[in-house]
């Protein structure tokens, strides 16, 4: 197929930061192992890696333990499989051993790694000592993941997401929540109360605002009530579809389906999508007229868009829209 949508469509959006939907963290060493395991078990299954995982420094480290579990997770990151989305959250900028954790990780397994996750981004200039420490570490071309946890984080939540070397905006509630000193309830940090207080609120929309308008990807906090299924499953929903988030945080593997089923497209928005991406196609971009509405390149893109969501999330696509998403090489083959 002539004319990737993509290229057609997003104009500046088309270097906006594609990432799969869930992030799934683990820090013990069995879970992190069994985390690897069922993420390539899940790959086969959907046809495509449908959630990270990162391997985690800063609340997986035992205290005095932490250049020991620094080598583990960069072993971890070494044996993964080839097509593995392997991260690593380190210590923040101004712990210890932030920088002890960035040259061993970084430096050993940075070229097997999808991003590095910094939590406790206070400032733009957290950014640039995490970006250097890369650097030095030579891994100059590894992208960073920002953990915004504090007011004043989400204050200037704009200028962190403007940085080139920033890929995502994650929202750390818990921490969020404490900075308050007793302002907010607990029940700020349930799964329903999250969604009701202003002040989380007003700090989720800043953090997707602050994305959206930098093209890179918000991710939604936990949800700890890790054995309610209906209350994670209504979580990510509400994260989704109200609050503009396109990703989200995982720490136990039952959450993942629900989070891929949550930010995934419904059958019905795949069809139409689908329908009207393929007459467009047909029609070289021009304006088309599906079920009696007229459409143009501007909602064609809102319907590629789901399309590239359906995918990330691992359902099925009408063959003629799969080929879309064939990687270059293997479509020059296809062809000759």
């Amino acid at each position: 197929m002539s004319q990737h949508p993509r290229d057609v469509l997003m104009g500046a959006q088309a270097g906006s930061v594609q990432l799969p939907v869930c992030d799934h963290y683990s820090g013990v060493e069995a879970r992190m192992r069994k985390s690897l395991q069922l993420q390539a078990e899940m790959t086969q299954e959907y046809g495509t890696c449908v959630f990270d995982v990162t391997l985690d420094c800063e609340d997986g480290a035992p205290v005095g333990g932490e250049a020991e579990h620094a080598a583990l997770v960069t072993e971890l990151a070494l044996a993964a499989a080839p097509d593995a989305r392997v991260a690593v959250r380190v210590h923040p900028v101004d712990h210890p051993h932030f920088d002890a954790d960035v040259a061993h990780i970084a430096g050993r397994a940075g070229h097997r790694l999808v991003h590095i996750m910094v939590p406790k981004v206070e400032s733009v200039q957290d950014v640039e000592r995490a970006a250097s420490a890369l650097d030095a570490a030579g891994a100059k071309n590894l992208p960073l993941q920002v953990l915004i946890e504090s007011p004043a984080a989400v204050h200037r939540a704009f200028d962190i997401a403007a940085h080139p070397r920033v890929q995502s905006l994650s929202f750390g509630l818990m921490d969020f929540v404490s900075a308050h000193g007793g302002a907010i309830p607990s029940d700020g940090m349930a799964a329903q109360g999250q969604f009701s207080h202003p002040l989380v609120v007003r700090a989720k929309l800043d953090i997707s605002s602050a994305c959206h308008a930098h093209g890179k990807v918000p991710s939604h906090c936990v949800v700890t009530e890790f054995s309610d299924v209906q209350a994670m499953r209504q979580a990510a929903l509400k994260a989704a579809r109200e609050f503009g988030y396109t990703r989200m945080w995982s720490i136990h593997p039952a959450q993942i389906r629900p989070i891929l089923e949550a930010m995934a497209p419904t059958e019905a928005e795949i069809e139409r999508a689908s329908q009207i991406i393929l007459a467009a196609h047909a029609a070289q971009w021009a304006p088309i007229s599906h079920a009696g509405q007229l459409h143009d390149r501007a909602s064609y893109r809102f319907f590629w868009q789901i399309l590239e969501r359906a995918h990330q999330t691992g359902r099925p696509l009408p063959q003629e829209i799969q080929l879309f998403f064939v990687p270059t090489g293997q479509m020059a083959a296809r062809a000759s």
